[in-house]
């Protein structure tokens, strides 16, 4: 039988963690070098733990853990710095965030520049007006990360450059191709199309038309798999908008 794989002090950050069995927890960890994985904190949830108020989400840490399989044990846990402070919108958006990468991220499987862009997006989160920029780049990292870049710069028919005064029907896995129409949920005008690609949020239209566009892309590799997290977060975007 092969040894444990033992992993020492890998960056994470908590996505994840609920009850298991009396005085555990199990939680869902994002890391650079390994990926998502699952661990089992075992008597994390006695009142002396030291691990009680470490392993929560928006913690930035550096975890140990060994173990064979889908789920290792967790062996040690440290604070690298000041954790994340998040509220109303922007907590509901990183609790968004990390359900996406639960659902959309295969075990053990590494990806330190999205580990990065992830990190980049808390520190987003912390300001209202940074909230819906930074979850578009999130989620267009993420696509691009998993092999399911948009390819919105250029015509998937011959590859030329996109006109910013046509407009162009988004089309999934193989990316934009001028329009037989002027209007639908999946065409944008050229010009919109290249500020997405560009990451480039200044313009309403721009990013009303990004969140569209990249629902539509997720929830088609979601596979019908409804996101919690999104039915939280878009209620709390209309009750701020009431309020102001």
């Amino acid at each position: 039988m092969a040894n444990p794989t033992r992993v020492e002090l890998e960056p994470a950050w908590v996505l994840h963690t609920r009850q298991y069995r009396e005085t555990s927890m199990m939680l869902e960890v994002f890391t650079p070098g390994s990926g998502r994985i699952g661990l089992v904190a075992r008597g994390a949830r006695r009142p002396k733990s030291p691990l009680r108020a470490l392993l929560r989400p928006f913690e930035p840490l550096v975890l140990s853990w060994s173990g064979r399989g889908d789920l290792a044990t967790l062996q040690q846990a440290e604070r690298t710095g000041t954790g994340v402070t998040l509220r109303d919108a922007g907590l509901a958006a990183g609790f968004y965030a990390n359900e996406l990468l639960i659902r959309l991220l295969g075990r053990r499987d590494p990806h330190p520049v999205l580990f990065a862009h992830y990190s980049a997006l808390l520190e987003e989160l912390v300001s209202p007006e940074r909230i819906e920029p930074g979850l578009r780049n999130f989620e267009v990292a993420l696509l691009t990360e998993l092999g399911f870049g948009l390819n919105l710069g250029h015509s998937a028919l011959d590859h030329t450059p996109l006109d910013k005064d046509q407009n162009y029907e988004y089309q999934l896995e193989r990316g934009v191709v001028p329009a037989a129409m002027e209007t639908g949920s999946l065409v944008f005008k050229g010009s919109v199309l290249l500020a997405i690609d560009a990451g480039n949020w200044t313009d309403l239209e721009t990013r009303r038309a990004a969140k569209r566009l990249l629902r539509y892309t997720l929830d088609h590799y979601l596979d019908g798999r409804e996101l919690k997290t999104r039915k939280v977060y878009t209620a709390m975007l209309s009750g701020r908008a009431r309020s102001e």
